[in-house]
């Protein structure tokens, strides 16, 4: 024969692509074995695993043979990256050397091959299943690691494989009996409650903050509407407490949330063997580089922005972020995507995250506090012109949290609302949200677009007049404008209220931004 063509994947800046791998072998010449399609440089070292691997699997090095061996891997245009090649690079050079005979149609080989012919985990298997799903392959091979991952996907064959030999036993069985080792998709969990989550969700409730009742009121706001918030004043009074017990009122991902927000984690290489049920939490430091936080390098790698997709972005310290690092989140805030442009490529990556900011009121943290402010004059300035006009604008609220008395820490409070309650509430609001827009592509109050806002939101008279005064008396922009509405409908989803009322709008217009340097 001395031809053979199987299938593989990749992925190539979050997107999936099928991959052929063609075995072409030249006998009676000099031995050679050659990589062609665009390799980097671990698919090139893929020549030498995959001999090794052959040879400890009880067949005859194909550096041992006096061959040519050619690799190519199509579509040669995609630059092919990672070791994943090798399970597939290996079985079609058995299959070309005649040593094994199976039909390869239908069929996606993917893993990184020991010296030893045992499969080592791989990244990116959710969107390289889906890919192989959509293209109507019906089975795929894959290390016995990424087995659980791969089986969320439905009506396709997944077969978790220890080694290569364990792989070829299966191949040359005539009726395909899965031999012990080989899993299918008995592996898949149906219910949502089974599936245990990778993300680390800090366990902070909110009944452990003492006091700051507008700041927990305001990110129950951003919770149940999906809005933007910024907790701004003197350190220590818990505005990164606060962050990291908001995602816990979080609603948990839907199916297709899941599968979206894996697949990117997986790709990422941020996976740990769980699934991504709940949303995602991510923390960057203030000194994290711009490429880091939204997204590049030479090939557009996805950031802390697209990580955070579907889930929270908490960047606290806020003005100490790079500024051009906070002029670039402009995009993903107002439309849910970050567009990354290099010279080896252009992509868009998927950005749609709650941003939770946190800010000293200066640099020393004093300014406007009982202690003294030791900020020079310029160091204010400079510090309050990281946030630039249009950053302000795109972020829906602006909390204060102020210093709590002492004896208010010492102090249980009988009253203050523990996490599962707000929980609730934020669930019931984003159900009536559902319902709302069952007939679009929004999903959240945040999200309304203005033809969304004309079509579902009406006000009568004397709200719409008192939006309108204050809007003209604050110099609103028409996006400030816009958001005021969101989050009044917001409010009113929280009260299970069927109309915005002047009060909704009144208490809206609290989370404009002030003065606050």
């Amino acid at each position: 024969m001395y031809f053979s063509k199987v299938h593989s994947a990749q992925i190539n800046m979050l997107k999936a692509y099928i991959v052929d791998i063609e075995i072409d072998i030249s006998k009676n010449t000099l031995n050679a074995f050659s990589i062609v399609g665009l390799p980097d440089k671990a698919v090139e070292e893929s020549k030498d695993r995959v001999s090794a691997a052959i040879k400890n699997s009880g067949f005859k090095s194909p550096k041992e043979k006096n061959q040519k061996v050619i690799a190519s891997l199509a579509p040669s245009k995609i630059k092919k990256e990672g070791p994943h090649f090798d399970l597939g690079i290996a079985i079609a050079y058995l299959l070309a050397s005649e040593e094994i005979d199976f039909d390869s149609t239908k069929k996606i080989f993917l893993g990184e091959l020991t010296l030893d012919g045992q499969l080592r985990q791989i990244d990116g298997t959710l969107p390289l299943v889906r890919e192989a799903k959509r293209k109507g392959f019906q089975e795929v091979y894959l290390p016995l690691a990424n087995a659980k991952e791969g089986a969320l996907i439905d009506n396709i064959k997944i077969f978790g494989v220890k080694n290569l030999i364990e792989l070829i036993n299966h191949l040359k069985s005539e009726n395909l009996k899965e031999p012990e080792g080989l899993i299918d998709k008995k592996l898949k969990p149906q219910p949502q409650t089974e599936i245990n989550s990778s993300d680390s969700t800090p366990l902070i409730d909110f009944a452990d903050v003492r006091g700051q009742e507008m700041a927990k009121r305001g990110l129950e706001i951003a919770a149940s509407g999906g809005h933007n918030i910024a907790m701004y004043g003197p350190p220590g009074t818990g505005k990164t407490m606060l962050a990291k017990a908001f995602c816990n009122i979080l609603p948990p991902l839907s199916f297709e949330e899941i599968l979206e927000t894996t697949s990117i984690h997986s790709v990422a290489g941020l996976l740990k063997g769980e699934l991504i049920t709940h949303p995602p939490f991510r923390s960057p430091h203030h000194t994290a580089s711009y490429i880091s936080l939204v997204g590049g390098g030479t090939t557009p790698k996805p950031g802390e922005v697209t990580m955070a997709h579907k889930g929270v972005l908490f960047l606290d310290e806020f003005p100490e972020f790079e500024k051009r690092a906070i002029e670039a989140l402009r995009q993903p805030l107002e439309d849910g995507i970050i567009n990354i442009s290099r010279s080896k490529g252009s992509t868009t990556f998927p950005a749609d995250f709650i941003l939770i900011a946190t800010m000293n009121p200066c640099p020393c943290g004093n300014y406007g506090t009982e202690k003294e402010c030791t900020c020079a004059p310029s160091s204010l300035l400079r510090y309050q012109r990281k946030i630039s006009g249009p950053i302000v604008d795109r972020i829906d609220m602006w909390v204060e949290v102020s210093n709590i008395k002492h004896e208010k820490l010492s102090q249980k409070d009988s009253n203050s609302e523990k996490t599962d309650v707000i929980q609730k509430r934020v669930s019931n609001a984003r159900k009536i949200q559902k319902e709302r827009f069952k007939n679009s592509t929004t999903n959240t109050n945040s999200n309304m677009s203005a033809k969304d806002i004309e079509n579902l939101i009406t006000l009568d008279k004397q709200t719409q007049t008192i939006l309108n005064q204050s809007a003209s008396q604050l110099g609103l922009s028409a996006r400030a404008y816009h958001k005021i509405i969101k989050l009044a409908r917001t409010i009113a989803d929280i009260e299970r209220e069927s109309q915005i009322t002047s009060n909704h709008i009144l208490e809206a217009l609290q989370y404009r931004p002030k003065n606050l340097l």
